[in-house]
């Protein structure tokens, strides 16, 4: 399989999981930012525009009122005005005798007409509206009888006893008018506030939902993100079986396509090293067994006594072949761990003589460095498969030995905690480096602090046990501690964890 190749398609030509949700989703990340941006904003957006629509009606109306308003009073002020002028004229006329005089009246009556008709355009009250008509309707009688009486002066005298009622009306208009400023004025407060409550409670409502918006949107805008990190994680923790999925836009979604096809390209790549392993591990174990058992009859003297220089060499090469052996048995246990070919026999068994057991196949080494085994542990029957678990035990003892310098103590202990047997193992040497912490248990990693003058090992040991020790329902851990020293603690449980949920 190629690293470029593309994205496999179904029989129709299409990509996977992507035609149905194109109608439901964006097809651009940044399409998806800039919708949810536009849709938390319009809210918002919509107050702001109502608002000013609001406030410029209010001050449109708010203009109107106060010009017919300023129109009433200034016109009610000339009414006022002409019929004192009007009385003026008739009264001079009168006293003199000259209807002359009568000029000025004539003047004023003809003001008092135009300024009566552009006070009948506004919006006045039904009871303005009676008043002014009455105003007129007075008026209009005295000015006939005027011109009647303009020949004969005399006859003004009863004319001007009429100004009186005239002159009351046009105080009660003008009364009125301000009444109506006042009525305006009282009418743009409580549209003002009308108008203020309006916007207070738009802001109320739409700033929690454009909250909601956002709330939504990050939660949209956060998913796909969120899926593919954990895809990243998985695969970086080497956890190729489940599929990645991506949802979202399209172009987050191609992502995970390609994600999900690098997915399946390092199983492959897995499955070929894991198979490369099996099989050279394999080839090699057989050649193997023939030179180890050629060296043990060789030391033996099975095909003729040996000098002891000879001897010495043929240990040598029977030494080396035993623990190329043991490389070799860890490749094969590591292959069968990745194709998931580890099946548990279990048993119950005594935790102490499997440690009995491999601190006795490791005595050798551990009379060569002169170490001492501080042993403690009780008879702790689990259930269990003797031969993994053997393994696990004798990876964490080879280990403190390996790591132990020479007259250096090992301790071990187990115990039991709740349903679970704890056995400790803690060594005497230089501990784990703190950049090693959460590289010990890798496959094929090698620690900072090896010990010189070793036999290099296959950095697979830890990796193993851990991996067993987990198919049992356990775990290993690398346990902090002061002083030098690494401690590892393996945790089994006392019964099948199977059986205890059946």
């Amino acid at each position: 399989m190629n690293a470029s190749a593309p994205l496999p398609e179904l029989d129709d030509g299409s990509v996977p999981a992507s035609k149905g949700l194109l109608r439901h989703n964006p097809k651009s990340f940044l399409k998806l930012i800039l919708i949810g941006f536009t849709l938390v904003a319009l809210p918002l957006i919509i107050a702001l525009i109502n608002s000013a629509v609001s406030i410029d009606r209010l001050a449109g109306q708010s203009r109107k009122a106060v010009y017919q308003a300023a129109q009433i009073a200034h016109g009610s002020r000339v009414l006022l005005d002409e019929i004192t002028t009007m009385e003026r004229s008739v009264r001079q006329a009168l006293i003199l005798g000259d209807a002359s005089l009568l000029e000025g009246y004539f003047q004023a009556h003809a003001k008092f007409g135009n300024t009566a008709m552009s006070l009948s355009s506004p919006s006045l009250r039904p009871d303005q509206k009676r008043v002014l008509d009455k105003l007129t309707v007075s008026e209009s009688a005295i000015f006939q009888q005027v011109s009647a009486a303009r020949r004969s002066p005399e006859g003004l005298q009863e004319i001007v006893r009429d100004f009186v009622p005239l002159l009351d009306s046009a105080r009660t208009f003008s009364s009125g008018g301000y009444a109506l400023i006042e009525r305006e004025v009282n009418a743009m407060q409580d549209m003002a506030g009308h108008v203020r409550s309006v916007v207070v409670w738009q802001l109320l409502a739409l700033v929690p939902f454009a909250m909601l918006l956002a709330l939504g949107f990050s939660v949209l805008i956060a998913r796909p993100i969120r899926q593919i990190d954990a895809a990243i994680r998985t695969l970086g923790q080497g956890e190729f079986s489940k599929a990645v999925s991506v949802a979202g836009p399209q172009d987050l979604r191609y992502l995970g396509q390609r994600l999900d096809w690098m997915r399946r390209r390092l199983l492959e790549l897995e499955e070929q090293k894991t198979r490369f392993l099996r099989h050279v591990s394999h080839e090699l174990k057989t050649p193997l067994t023939a030179i180890r058992e050629g060296a043990d009859l060789l030391a033996e003297g099975v095909a003729g006594e040996l000098s002891v220089q000879q001897r010495q060499i043929a240990n040598i090469l029977y030494t080396n072949s035993i623990q190329l052996q043991k490389r070799i048995e860890d490749l094969l246990n590591y292959s069968a761990l990745q194709t998931e070919k580890t099946a548990l026999v279990k048993r119950r068994e005594s935790l102490a003589r499997v440690v009995n057991a491999v601190l006795q196949d490791q005595n050798l080494a551990i009379m060569n460095k002169g170490l001492q085994v501080d042993l403690a542990c009780p008879e702790l029957m689990i259930e269990c498969d003797q031969q993994k678990v053997s393994i696990i035990v004798d990876n964490l003892v080879s280990n403190a030995v390996k790591f132990s310098p020479s007259g250096g103590c090992i301790k071990i202990w187990a115990n039991q905690v709740g349903e679970l047997a704890w056995l400790d193992v803690t060594d005497a040497g230089p501990g784990v480096d703190e950049t090693d912490w959460d590289k010990v248990f890798e496959p094929f990693y090698q620690g900072r602090r090896a010990p010189e003058r070793h036999v290099q090992g296959t950095g697979l040991g830890l990796s193993i046990a851990r991996e067993y020790a987990r198919a049992h329902g356990g775990n290993i851990e690398l346990v902090k501690q002061a002083g030098a020293g690494a401690h590892f603690r393996l945790t089994l449980p006392i019964r099948d964890p199977q059986d205890i949920h059946a």
